[in-house]
């Protein structure tokens, strides 16, 4: 089974080479970086892991900051073009453990998604503030009321995919830029009856770094819901297409 973790990053410099390390320690696991053109230096620093482990760890560098969703998007289309089995996606900052990894792979045996929840089993978050768990518990609560998905971590970032399932979702029509790409995602995989679980996970909040959350990013983490809720059935991309969607930004270069 060929496994490969995506990470996007903007400004990880001080994170993104021991997390690396701690993800090609996995026997077999391979990591794709996709970085926003970093000013601090975290793509450069990538492409150094790179070097050093050809065919383990590429880097996709974009021509500039356009928000979490699409970093993953472009990301996967990358992922599906290759030979992985498995795709996950975890945060560059060390909230997401990599050694959780291979239970979240191993849940996609009897799963198309799996998601590492900090609210399966009560609360497992580590340094967040009370009004950061109250603002994300009363979120997750909103969005299960709206779309009704079956979940109780919809906004969580660290998944492992079935590859048949993401050759499922229209990558090319999410339109989420934020923190909204999880929940749009997560809706999308349902509608199409994907069989979701959910796998315990601690979430430590970031040490290293600023948190990328802002005021436009849970504006549009309020509407998303709504939108997705009269949103009509999006069609599934045609089986034969290999290629990432046509955009108007020059080729994305990967290491």
């Amino acid at each position: 089974m060929r496994v490969l973790v995506i990470v996007p990053t903007f400004n990880e410099r001080e994170t993104i080479e021991p997390l690396l390390h701690a993800i090609l320690a996995l026997d077999g696991y391979q990591a794709m970086v996709v970085d926003d053109r970093s000013p601090d230096g975290t793509g450069e620093i990538a492409d150094l892991v790179a070097a050093k482990y050809p065919g383990r760890v590429s880097v996709l560098h974009r021509t500039g900051r356009a928000g979490l969703g699409r970093a993953y998007v472009d990301g996967f289309q990358h992922a599906l073009i290759g030979d992985a089995d498995r795709i996950c996606q975890m945060d560059a900052d060390f909230s997401h453990d990599p050694k959780a990894l291979p239970e979240l792979v191993a849940a996609v045996d009897d799963a198309d998604l799996a998601i590492g929840s900090r609210y399966v089993h009560g609360i497992s978050v580590v340094n967040w503030p009370l009004r950061r768990l109250v603002l994300s518990t009363f979120a997750n609560r909103y969005i299960r009321a709206v779309t009704g998905l079956p979940l109780t971590d919809c906004t969580a970032g660290f998944r492992c995919w079935r590859r048949e399932t993401l050759e499922r979702i229209p990558l090319d029509r999410i339109v989420s830029e934020g923190y909204a790409f999880q929940v749009e995602m997560a809706f999308e995989a349902v509608r199409r009856g994907a069989r979701v679980v959910e796998v315990p996970i601690v979430f430590t909040e970031r040490t290293q770094g600023h948190s990328k959350l802002s005021g436009s990013r849970l504006t549009e983490s309020l509407l998303m819901p709504w939108r997705l809720r009269a949103r009509p059935a999006l069609a599934a991309p045609s089986p034969s297409t290999a290629e990432p969607a046509p955009t108007t930004d020059p080729p994305l270069p990967i290491r």
